[in-house]
């Protein structure tokens, strides 16, 4: 199993624990990938996933990162009408998950 897709998965057990309804996983578009798309209630909510079992993967959400995953909700909401929108990040880190809410709007 590739390593990125386990901690997708993790990441998706912990949102649907707090109530986040998974609409989407992998999202593709021509500028990347949207690792989560979810519901929190009327929120619709971007996620990138990182993990690491040895260091601390929050370093790999960069300008460059953030960027690209900017132009692909772009392209996502261009065809989908919500109004409440965010991005978030999980990370999983050896034996935890920090979930890092609201880091800015689309």
């Amino acid at each position: 199993m590739k390593k990125g897709k386990e901690y997708e998965d993790i990441a998706c057990k912990y949102l649907e624990s707090i109530g986040y309804k998974i609409i989407h996983r992998n999202y593709h578009c021509l500028f990347g990938e949207i690792d989560i798309i979810a519901l929190d209630g009327d929120r619709l909510v971007f996620v990138e996933v990182k993990g690491s079992k040895t260091s601390n993967p929050v370093e790999r959400v960069d300008k460059r990162k953030i960027d690209k995953l900017k132009l692909c909700m772009e392209i996502f909401l261009s065809s989908n009408s919500y109004e409440n929108v965010s991005f978030e990040v999980v990370l999983v880190l050896k034996d935890t998950i920090e979930h890092i809410r609201d880091i800015f709007l689309p």
